[in-house]
């Protein structure tokens, strides 16, 4: 199989024509799609929300010359591209070892079943402490709605106590979760918002559903303030753990679908 080959199946599951529309109606930018491409035949795939050295060396460990990242290893303008930089001796470490690189980004954010919709799946799933769902999560609200999927989700959830919620997500995503607010409030409904999502107008909307709670990562203060000024609790995980989460699923399914062996990278120290 090629990249091409390959990319074509990754893209049946999470479109880079969502990653276009998102782009274009709400004004963001991406750099989703093959990015480096050495040819030839394609051995084994490598899986990892980033391309780090740890992962370039995981995929030679392994015999895989295709490396799958979420975030875009070349994301903004290059006005070079030398060994002795971070970013250029990644780039010179992949094409030495005749390793491409396929970045899925915001398509995957916001692909139905995508990286968004995990988050959330995952948060509902930790309000249940231990229960039995009597019914399947349901957005009751999307920030920024596609064609087919969105980002930023706004859903009601069984009613637990902030503190519990709190300590129930960190075993769900395996990371530390920092609670603002509350500990004693009871949450009902939530909105979240995968990686680093959250701004004053995430923040708007969330208050301006009702929700009890927002979850999300890489908090700017003013944002944690206005959501305490409305009482609504913040719960800040990772980015990482935010994302992790999801795409391990991605990896799962798409195991069953590229016939070549499949390697998940996990960096330490991250979640």
């Amino acid at each position: 199989m090629t990249v091409l080959e390959i990319y074509k199946i990754l893209d049946e599951a999470a479109p880079k024509a969502l990653s276009d529309e998102y782009c274009r109606n709400f004004g963001a930018y991406d750099n989703s799609g093959v990015l480096v491409d050495c040819g030839g035949e394609i051995t084994g795939v490598l899986f990892t929300l980033d391309l780090t050295n740890a992962a370039i060396e995981k995929a030679k460990s392994v015999g895989a010359n295709l490396i799958v990242s979420h975030h875009p290893v070349i994301y903004g303008k290059i006005g070079d591209v030398r060994l002795g930089t971070p970013l250029g001796g990644r780039l010179i470490a992949c094409i030495q070892a005749g390793i491409s690189v396929i970045s899925m980004h915001l398509n995957l954010d916001c692909a139905e079943g995508g990286i968004d919709d995990c988050l959330a799946d995952g948060v509902y799933l930790s309000a249940l402490n231990g229960k039995t769902a009597k019914t399947a999560r349901r957005n009751e609200a999307r920030q920024h709605l596609l064609s087919a999927g969105g980002y930023g989700s706004v859903y009601e959830v069984e009613e637990i106590s902030a503190k519990q919620l709190q300590e129930n997500l960190g075993k769900t995503f395996s990371t530390q979760v920092r609670l603002v607010g509350d500990e004693a409030r009871t949450i009902r409904k939530v909105a979240s918002f995968c990686g680093a999502g959250v701004d004053d107008a995430s923040v708007a909307f969330a208050i301006s559903c009702g929700v009890d709670g927002m979850i999300s990562s890489d908090w700017k203060h003013h944002l944690i303030l206005a959501c305490h000024e409305a009482g609504v609790c913040v719960f800040e995980l990772s980015h990482y753990a935010s994302e992790e989460y999801g795409f391990e699923k991605y990896y799962e399914k798409m195991c069953k679908s590229i016939a070549l062996p499949c390697t998940l990278h996990r960096e330490d120290g991250l979640l």
